[in-house]
């Protein structure tokens, strides 16, 4: 058990850092790294006459007009004072289709509303059903293709909602194996998608009320992503593909046939990323690819030359484009770098004004922040790991690390500012992140050997490179933590088991202890893709003694380093039972570990309270021990 005095310590240090940080200059008040922005989700009118967001009103999540042409026309546009408005987009130029639902539990509640008149009415009656978008959604003739699951909670079926409140027609039944459908630029739907989360088959038909016929088929490993229609051509598709390649490229395709008609942009080090096609434009404007830096290559004349008019005004700066009209009269956007949170502008073509919208972080400004830079290293099997480092701002020798594992592992850490790392890098310790092989961005060979190496090679490369800042002398090998959330909270459990040596304590959020119930508890709207986790993790049933070997319940006698361990009560990826158990195996052997659960929260703590008192709770743990 935890000591008593060992606890007294624990809780003054935690008064201590939370009653005095932020009367130190360097020590900035936790509060400040995580403070959310009142105004939000930017979107331009289709004429890029107006922005509208949502900011807070009532406590509650309002619609907002801004009027870039007539200011004095801009307006609130909901009065909503019980529930957030979750999401909205333009229809046309004077309505939007809004919707408070507040989870896919809820029931379903949509809305339009005329912006000249303010006037609100429902699109579908309030019911229990879901609702997911095609491509970006916009208004076709008056109505707007949505897939609802009415007929069959388990099965989305294509339908078209009329934008005057006349209700929903049903357009196509899902035979029971289609997933995904993508609409030409006349609005109807040719293209759709079946899976069976290991092979994709896409199917063709000319027009509606035909029959579809498979056109192309790619396996787990070969991807592609369809980004819209081709202007002027019903018959072509801007997708990425891997297809005959390492790397996603953007391409055309033929999708009467389904090949590439042509490369638009490729990149021979990194995979295309999935933005930058505008369907209000029928073409992709601008491809970006994740380096060192973002990098962003844009394919447009006209949107290029008022990029290179913005890059001039703010050339320190990363920039990204979040939206555009489809005339380039207005641009948003947003700008960064790994020290600056940056703020979100419009520029507008004839005034030649770049007005900000929105600070992200304004109680950052001016605070001296750690530099992340990108390293690389060689793993034991002579694969190069990319990942990133952040210093603290006091140089020394050496330096107390946190390691910080991304969550996924089919995702990746990026350059930028990151409130969490410079957190960390402002209490003093150095930020190693590590870009594991499956992660993604780095094509399907980097992807694909990950996989069934959550306790292998995955481990490995993480360890790789904590010995590699240790030989490099950044690391004091002394003083290095590891932690992380979901997988990455895994990470530092197996670390906790499988490595204590190397570290001198453990986070863990929501890390998965037990990977049988891992695959037990996917929630039901994960079941289609059992078998891409049979490929990517392993199969529980034929591959019994892998799983017990790599999950850290059953191996919590190998645990010798203290543990900090998180737990939402209402995770859909991580058993708290599991947990509990994992918690009281370790409490037994009298090896530190403190537990936190909060029963309404998720695999992240999103409360404000509850992530202050989360890193409260982290800030005191590390002090303790890596101090």
């Amino acid at each position: 058990m935890w000591l008593t005095n060992k606890l007294n310590i624990y809780f003054y240090i935690l008064f201590f850092l939370c009653s005095c940080g932020g009367s130190q200059e360097s020590r900035i008040p936790i509060q400040d790294f995580f403070e959310k922005t009142e105004k939000t989700s930017f979107k331009l009118s289709p004429d890029g006459s107006k922005v509208a967001y949502l900011g807070l009103e009532d406590h509650c999540r309002n619609i907002f007009v801004l009027d870039i042409v007539n200011p004095d026309s801009s307006k609130q546009l909901t009065y909503q004072d019980n529930m957030n408005v979750q999401y909205f987009f333009w229809a046309t130029n004077d309505s939007i289709v809004y919707s408070n639902s507040q989870s896919f539990e809820d029931s379903l509640r949509l809305y339009t509303i005329d912006i000249r008149y303010e006037l609100s009415k429902p699109l579908i009656p309030v019911d229990d059903h879901q609702i997911r978008w095609l491509n970006t959604p916009r208004s076709f003739g008056g109505n707007i293709l949505a897939l609802m699951n009415k007929r069959d909670s388990s099965v989305f079926d294509l339908y078209r909602i009329r934008l005057d409140g006349g209700g929903a027609m049903l357009v196509d039944q899902n035979p029971g194996n289609f997933s995904s459908w993508f609409a030409s630029s006349d609005g109807k739907v040719r293209l759709v998608m079946s899976s069976d989360s290991v092979v994709e088959t896409f199917w063709y038909r000319a027009e509606e009320g035909l029959p579809f016929n498979s056109v192309i088929k790619t396996d787990f490993e070969s991807t592609i992503f369809p980004l819209g229609p081709a202007k002027g051509d019903v018959n072509s598709m801007y997708a990425l593909s891997n297809i005959g390649r390492d790397k996603l490229a953007l391409v055309e395709m033929g999708i009467q046939h389904g090949r590439e008609t042509r490369v638009i942009f490729a990149d021979k080090d990194a995979d295309v990323n999935r933005e930058g096609y505008f369907f209000s434009n029928e073409e992709p404007l601008f491809s970006t690819v994740y380096k060192n830096h973002k990098e962003v290559v844009i394919h447009n004349p006209k949107l290029a030359e008022i990029y290179k008019h913005i890059k001039k005004k703010f050339n320190d700066y990363s920039i990204d484009i979040l939206d555009v009209d489809s005339m380039f009269n207005t641009l948003v956007f947003k700008t960064y770098t790994d020290r600056n949170p940056g703020s979100i502008y419009y520029y507008h073509t004839d005034s030649d004004k770049v007005v900000e919208l929105t600070a992200q972080n304004p109680k950052l400004t001016g605070r001296y922040l750690g530099e992340m830079k990108e390293v690389s290293y060689y793993s034991r099997d002579g694969k190069t790991i990319k990942g990133y480092l952040t210093y603290p701002l006091k140089e020394q020798k050496s330096y107390p690390v946190v390691v910080l594992v991304h969550d996924g592992p089919n995702r990746r850490d990026i350059w930028g500012f990151n409130a969490e790392v410079q957190f960390l890098a402002n209490r003093g310790y150095a930020v190693f992140q590590v870009n594991y092989r499956g992660s993604t961005g780095f094509g399907k060979e980097f992807f694909t050997a990950g996989f069934k190496q959550w306790g292998g090679e995955i481990q490995n490369d993480i360890s790789d490179g904590v010995t590699w800042l240790i030989h490099q002398g950044i690391a004091d090998k002394n003083r290095i933590a590891i932690m992380g959330v979901g997988f990455g909270g895994y990470s530092a459990l197996y670390a906790a088991c499988f490595n204590p040596t190397l570290y001198k304590c453990a986070i863990s959020s929501s890390g998965y202890t037990n990977l049988f119930t891992y695959f037990k508890e996917i929630p039901p709207y994960y079941q289609q893709y059992l078998k891409l986790y049979a490929q990517i993790i392993g199969d529980p049933t034929r591959e019994y003694e892998l799983f017990k070997a790599i999950s850290p319940l059953f191996h919590t006698e190998k645990v010798n380093i203290p543990i900090l361990f998180f737990q939402g009560g209402k995770d859909k990826h991580s058993s708290v039972t599991d947990a509990n158990q994992f918690v009281q195996k370790v409490k037994n052997r009298d090896v530190p570990i403190r537990y936190v659960y909060k029963e309404e929260e998720g695999k992240r703590f999103r409360k404000e309270e509850n992530t202050i008192e989360y890193y409260q709770e982290v800030e005191a743990f590390l002090a303790m021990y890596l101090d």
